[in-house]
């Protein structure tokens, strides 16, 4: 663990001095907010419908934008090749990794989710919010731990910037779905939440089996 800890305090440290990827993601979904408030301004009434799906276009494109620098910060300085040879398993550096995006999300989401909430003039009951503080979390493991993974292996091609999201966004679906609909169903109703939980136990599952095979051919993904 100490070794994943040094990882995520290097990268916490480096982005706080930076601030290069936290203020793109937060500017990106800003952006997104603003055009998705103008284009369905006339859809007022049916708001908490379509709600999670806008908060999930922002948060799923802003996050790919952090997921990019994951390891082109670490390509260009050659960080990269000296911890492939320190004493330090892939796997620790796969978590480290995680960890440090997963992180960066998080933050993004809590700045960025109560802006959505103003901006869009939600209302959502006060008991219904730890709910959506684990969808948020559940989301965003799910779609970090596939994004560390093939971050790594973009970052060794010429076209990173392209080829992440060709190679993200096809995997994550799952992920996505389920984060979308549970939010829906968080913003939508507000006694009867059966369908999400079964929706929470799906991304529950996915993240599993996502970090997991990640962790496995992590070592694969950190070659040339």
């Amino acid at each position: 663990m100490k070794k994943i800890w040094l990882i995520l305090r290097k990268d916490v440290l480096l982005e706080f001095r930076t601030k290069e990827s936290l203020i793109s993601m937060v500017m990106f979904c800003l952006l997104v907010m603003v055009i998705f408030n103008f284009s369905f301004e006339a859809q007022r009434h049916n708001l908490n419908k379509i709600a999670g799906g806008i908060l999930w276009v922002a948060f799923i494109f802003a996050g790919t934008l952090g997921l990019n620098r994951s390891f082109s910060s670490e390509k260009e300085n050659g960080c990269l090749q000296g911890l492939r040879v320190a004493p330090i398993e892939s796997g620790q550096i796969y978590f480290g990794k995680l960890l440090s995006n997963s992180f960066f999300m998080l933050l993004l989401e809590l700045i960025i989710l109560p802006i959505f909430i103003l901006f869009f003039n939600l209302e959502i009951p006060t008991e219904n919010f730890p709910l959506l503080l684990m969808v948020l979390v559940l989301g965003t493991v799910g779609f970090t731990s596939v994004g560390t993974l093939l971050s790594a292996v973009s970052a060794n091609t010429k076209l990173q910037e392209v080829m992440l999201p060709i190679l993200l966004f096809p995997v994550v679906i799952p992920v996505v779905i389920g984060s979308v609909e549970s939010t829906t169903l968080i913003l939508k109703e507000t006694e009867n939440l059966v369908n999400f939980y079964e929706w929470l136990q799906i991304l529950a599952a996915f993240d599993g089996i996502f970090v997991a095979v990640s962790y496995i051919i992590f070592e694969f993904a950190l070659g040339e």
